[in-house]
């Protein structure tokens, strides 16, 4: 699984999220990925996990996607860690 095809999974997702993933051990199999959406106001971070699960299932249930780190903001929560998009 390449990181852009992870990224286009969760943008399909969620249209207009910001999308940066990494790889953490370098096979491909280890992510974590930052999203930043206005689809994530008004949810806890575990309704905004499940968002971004919903998109990479496929590969997560094939274990191409072993383990994803996630990391959720709202487009204010990404600036108010000072964060630039």
């Amino acid at each position: 699984m390449n990181l852009e095809e992870v990224e286009s999974m969760i943008k399909a997702e969620l249209p207009d999220a910001q999308v940066q993933v990494q790889d953490l051990t370098g096979g491909g199999d280890h992510l974590q990925a930052t999203v930043i959406s206005s689809q994530f106001e008004g949810k806890t971070r575990v309704k905004q996990h499940q968002m971004v699960y919903a998109a990479v299932q496929e590969p997560m249930a094939s274990e191409a996607i072993h383990a994803l780190a996630l990391k959720t903001y709202t487009p204010q929560e990404w600036e108010a860690v000072g964060q630039t998009s």
